[in-house]
């Protein structure tokens, strides 16, 4: 059967996911000193019984002062890749999901409460924070201390090392965290970069250090393997990192061997006027894909199975980043398909409960066209 453009497949390199639907990183604030627990096998092993094209594991710190809580992953000792290599392995086991691992690094955002014990730095279990610039993320947050020559090598070699660590736990392919005011982010946004050395100043300087980790990232990483990036495409503020900007970025970390990238925005600051609403971020999307040719991932408040199939279909993206709306419903993407006329296989445990042997998935589903 003819699928809509949503459910066709892509191929990155070697590999090829089923569909164009991807399970957005989303933080679960629930490893105990960087490991994968019982909560991530059940959580992902869910959406994985869906069927999404790719699943991007969260935020996972490349050094323990990287993560954003205390409760966040890494993927920085044995201990932690023992735990991500027995998570991988499962989740392959119960469908055609590829996994990526998004490797990140907070900077001054990092030592972060869990968003049930509050928004600020943690009151507990706090390490120095590291940034480009001794800039507090917002009123309340304690002064990063400047990062030095010898610190930035020291990362870069962080991120080649877990990258190394990625390829033995079995992943698929590395997202590497350049956006909501990370690391990566804090050196490109003017923003919260202020140095005045070959790291500040010009957007040539800005980019350098991101640039160093995405060639050490691609230089580890096997070749027949896609390695994608997650950027803010804009700060939504005077002063701050530009579209503009974000397509010369794109454009060169292309040149460093990039497959694809996943556009979103903000989080370099609080106070940004981000205007949120409906597809609010794939028009940036839509610029970058069209200015340099790069495999695009739109995301931002995508919810809707039609509104997703659009993007597609008119070539604003080639990708859709689902997030809270997994979270809603892990089985999105079996409602997606049957909202667009499409059949998809289902894990053979729950083929009873597919559309073509189930009368009540009419009743369950009202909104799906008849079949």
């Amino acid at each position: 059967m003819t699928h809509p453009p949503l459910f066709s497949p892509i191929t990155l390199r070697g590999l090829t996911l089923p569909n164009r639907v991807v399970v957005a990183p989303m933080c679960q604030y629930s490893a105990v000193e960087g490991c994968a627990r019982d909560w991530h096998l059940q959580h992902y092993g869910a959406l994985a019984a869906s069927g999404p094209g790719l699943i991007v594991i969260e935020a996972t710190g490349v050094a323990p002062e990287g993560r954003i809580s205390p409760g966040c992953l890494g993927l920085y000792d044995d201990a932690s890749e023992a735990a991500f290599t027995r998570l991988v392995a499962a989740l392959k086991g119960f469908g055609n999901s590829r996994i990526a691992v998004q490797l990140g690094h907070a900077g001054r955002k990092a030592a972060s409460a869990q968003p049930w014990h509050g928004n600020g730095p943690a009151e507990t279990g706090r390490w120095e924070t590291v940034a480009p610039s001794p800039l507090p993320f917002d009123a309340g947050w304690p002064a990063p201390r400047e990062l030095t020559g010898t610190d930035l090598d020291r990362l870069v070699q962080a991120f080649a090392d877990s990258a190394g660590r990625a390829v033995r736990a079995g992943f698929d392919t590395i997202e590497i965290h350049s956006a909501h005011g990370y690391l990566l982010h804090q050196f490109l946004s003017p923003l919260s970069n202020h140095r005045t050395d070959g790291y500040g100043g010009s957007l040539e300087h800005r980019m350098a250090f991101p640039l160093a980790v995405i060639r050490a990232v691609r230089a580890v990483w096997p070749a027949d393997r896609p390695l994608g990036i997650r950027i803010s495409a804009t700060d939504w503020l005077d002063g701050g990192f530009t579209a503009d900007e974000a397509v010369t970025y794109a454009r060169a970390f292309k040149a460093e061997g990039i497959d694809y990238v996943c556009v979103s925005s903000g989080g370099v600051v609080p106070s940004a006027p981000i205007p949120v609403g409906p597809g609010y971020q794939v028009f940036l999307a839509e610029r970058i894909r069209r200015e340099t040719g790069l495999t695009v991932r739109a995301v931002g408040l995508i919810a809707d199975p039609h509104q997703a199939n659009t993007v597609i279909a008119e070539g604003e993206a080639d990708l859709v980043a689902i997030g809270r709306g997994f979270l809603d419903n892990p089985r999105w993407v079996w409602h997606a398909a049957l909202a667009l006329g499409t059949e998809i296989a289902y894990p053979p445990q729950y083929v009873r409960a597919a559309p073509r042997s189930w009368p009540g998935a009419a009743l369950a589903h009202p909104t799906a066209p008849p079949r």
